[in-house]
């Protein structure tokens, strides 16, 4: 590995963080200005609003996930795998979700928990980088 490579990773693991955070926000808003009245004449308007939100905040927290992450990227892999979960997730969890709302395709629910299970392999991904760092930063002593 070169001296360069971790802050390549944490540059682009940060890359992801920003567009994830900025999709994040864009599709807040258009969830809470623009959808309500774009699905004003669906009988279930309340429940797919609910899925859109429940879809952005998750899409957010995990936009800051993968900001934490890109602190941790060095040379652990364990960081880099916890990013690309957070993709992963964000895509199936919420992508689903969002996808739900605007279709009324009950069907693409079945996809969430697999988004689901990814995030939390992302969190565990972040544990075991702190995990790895201060073992590494131990042995070094």
């Amino acid at each position: 590995m070169t001296s360069n490579e971790p802050d390549l990773h944490a540059r682009r693991a940060l890359v992801v963080a920003g567009v994830l955070g900025a999709t994040g926000v864009a599709l807040g808003a258009f969830g809470a200005h623009g959808l309500k009245s774009a699905l004003a004449d669906v009988a279930d308007v309340a429940l797919r609003l609910e899925w859109w939100d429940k879809a952005s905040r998750y899409h957010m927290w995990h936009a800051l996930l993968a900001g934490l992450l890109s602190l941790r990227a060095g040379p652990g892999r364990a960081a880099r795998f916890g990013v690309v979960f957070v993709v992963v997730g964000v895509a199936l969890f919420s992508g689903s979700l969002y996808a739900m709302t605007l279709t009324g395709l009950r069907v693409l629910g079945a996809i969430t928990p697999l988004g689901g299970l990814s995030f939390i392999a992302a969190w565990v991904c972040l544990a075991l980088s702190a995990r790895s760092s201060s073992s590494s930063s131990s042995t070094a002593r």
